[in-house]
């Protein structure tokens, strides 16, 4: 009895189990690195379908490459959920940037006519190839050839072309003019520096944060549709990423050392590209002046400030050089063109108040006060509150542009991936010894309210200046009192009876446009050019082509705008075609 009962237990000792091999708790992946690791891979979806489309129909090779990324997406995002081990997640990571580096590769094959700034980069370096200058050079003709790319109006009534940026685009460009004809060669550098920058980006950041380097810089579409188009900024985006990357620490202890020296000198490259980074360059110094004097004391960390920015300054200058002593004058007004060029307005900020929202402005010329106003005073306010704002150093200059006169979105997202490069590499902890100055009248036991009150008085000027901006009225009145069609929704000219209210004599230059953004500058073939203070006149306006198409579609709007150089401002009104209620 007592065998029999224990035979079962013997004959279950004997059978063979399954082994099941633990992965250690330490080397399994978190979960928000799967999930990081997921959203780059789902970012790549963005557009890729209109690529394929676009390849199917005559580019089959190319097709059937991005039929491959869309397999790699679908085996990284099993991949993204399954993997045991940390190693693996980040062999998964770089799988997902080299399909996102083909997909933009791919998509640069298929769309490299490149816009205005593109198109300017690449004359500019064939210019520099042939020996004629190339500042201060009008090409019109680029644009007659190329009717899809876009005019920058300004306010005089006519249009930006010539090149006006320093250059260093153009000097990575003319080598590679071999490449073919129109813009092929300019964008072919602006998107080999975005994948340039990406991949120094994905290199420099922790391992579990990488795929977010992937999607700010390849996914979603919108950095490599700038490269495509030839925006030098993108080559000032790839060389800033160095230089924001744990950007407090330059200068630790009081010495630069060669990778100090060189990112000092991706700064000044940088600042050779593209006016933008210009702006980051006093809220970086100012960082890193307030954190090594909070280490090392004031004069050290003046010195270490002095070499960073001598070295900048040197880079800046060498690529410079040979345009400072070939066409001093030109290449001054030209790297200064974008400021001075007094452009239209147009963007995203609030500048949409007097172009969509009322009926214009005759104090247009404040939102560039304000716009200034507001960079000293961040710049102030970082200096003041660097322990707390200090994280936030590569995002507040970009906050002035919201009050500015072009204000468009891309000011805004061409450096967002030097957002992301700060956000992990300079937590709050960076900045906690960092140097914050406390005169008397801001410190004692009212400390926070004269810190308060402070913050808001330096605010209050790019405001004020704001809002005088946006409650001025337009100094135009217009009825239209005859018009010429070609058809339901085709002008072919306008007559427009205008009374000028100001007290000065206005140039008025009109446009008719159906949405944001603005066509060319209409002909004006009968009226005066310039309208007396107070005086009325009828003018006759012409399409810029053979007729002005409106689109047939409910709700169209129709604006009818009048802008004025010295002073600068805009009148606009609604305008109705035959037939409209």
């Amino acid at each position: 009895m007592h065998l029999a009962e224990t035979a079962p237990d013997t004959q279950a000792k004997n059978i063979p189990r399954p082994t099941w091999v633990a992965v250690p708790e330490a080397d399994a992946p978190a979960q928000w690195h799967r999930v990081l690791t997921l959203l780059a891979t789902v970012s790549l979806f963005i557009g890729t379908r209109a690529v394929w489309t676009q390849a199917a129909s005559h580019r089959l090779a190319v097709a059937a490459v991005i039929s491959l990324c869309y397999l790699s997406i679908l085996v990284s995002g099993v991949l993204a959920l399954t993997v045991r081990r940390t190693r693996s997640l980040a062999r998964l990571d770089l799988c997902v940037l080299v399909t996102a580096m083909t997909l933009t590769l791919c998509t640069f094959a298929l769309n490299h006519a490149g816009g205005d700034e593109g198109v300017l980069t690449a004359q500019a370096a064939r210019e520099l190839v042939a020996g004629h200058p190339v500042y201060g050079q009008p090409w019109p003709w680029l644009f007659r050839h190329n009717p899809d790319v876009a005019l920058t109006p300004t306010m005089n009534g006519g249009y930006d072309l010539t090149y006006g940026y320093p250059p260093l685009a153009l000097l990575l460009t003319a080598p590679l003019l071999w490449l073919g004809h129109g813009a092929l060669a300019a964008t072919a550098v602006t998107t080999g520096a975005l994948l340039v920058g990406a991949v120094t980006l994905w290199r420099l950041l922790p391992v579990p944060w990488r795929s977010a380097a992937t999607m700010a810089c390849l996914g979603f579409g919108f950095l490599p549709s700038y490269a495509r188009l030839g925006y030098p900024a993108i080559v000032g985006l790839a060389l800033l990423i160095p230089v924001v990357a744990h950007w407090p620490r330059i200068g630790a202890g009081g010495r630069l050392g060669w990778g100090g020296l060189a990112r000092a000198a991706c700064l000044g490259a940088a600042c050779a590209a593209q006016q933008l980074p210009w702006f980051l360059v006093p809220f970086l110094l100012a960082g890193i002046y307030a954190v090594r004097r909070g280490e090392l004391g004031g004069r050290a960390a003046a010195g270490v400030v002095l070499r960073v920015a001598g070295m900048a300054a040197t880079v800046w200058l060498l690529i410079n050089t040979y345009f400072v002593v070939s066409e001093p004058r030109t290449w001054a007004a030209g790297v200064a063109l974008p400021l001075t060029q007094n452009a239209t307005i147009h963007g995203q900020g609030l500048v949409g108040l007097a172009l969509y929202y009322t009926d214009g402005s005759d104090r247009l010329a404040w939102y560039s006060h304000a716009s200034v106003l507001l960079t000293g005073a961040l710049l102030a306010l970082l200096v003041l509150f660097v322990r707390r704002l200090g994280p936030a150093a590569t995002v507040l200059p970009w906050c002035a542009f919201f009050l500015a006169t072009r204000s468009q979105d891309g000011y805004y997202l061409l450096m967002t991936p030097l957002w992301l490069a700060a956000a992990i590499t300079t937590p709050a902890a960076s900045f906690a010894g960092a140097w914050q100055p406390r005169p008397r009248f801001l410190s004692g036991p009212r400390r926070r309210p004269a810190l308060v009150a402070a913050a808001a008085l330096l605010l209050v000027p790019a405001l004020a200046s704001a809002a005088v901006a946006a409650t001025g009225s337009p100094p135009l009145r217009m009825r239209v009192t005859g018009m010429r069609t070609a058809g339901p929704a085709a002008v072919s000219e306008l007559d427009v009876r205008v009374t000028n209210t100001d007290d000065s004599a206005l140039t008025p230059h009109f446009t008719l446009t159906t949405g944001q953004g603005m066509s060319h500058w209409w002909k004006v073939t009968r009226g005066p050019a310039t309208l007396p203070a107070h005086a009325s006149a009828v003018y006759r306006l012409r399409s810029p082509g053979p007729v002005f198409h409106v689109p047939r579609r409910p709700g169209t709007r129709i604006r009818l705008r009048v802008f004025t150089a010295s002073p600068d401002t805009l009148s606009s009104m609604d305008v109705r075609l035959p037939g409209e209620r």
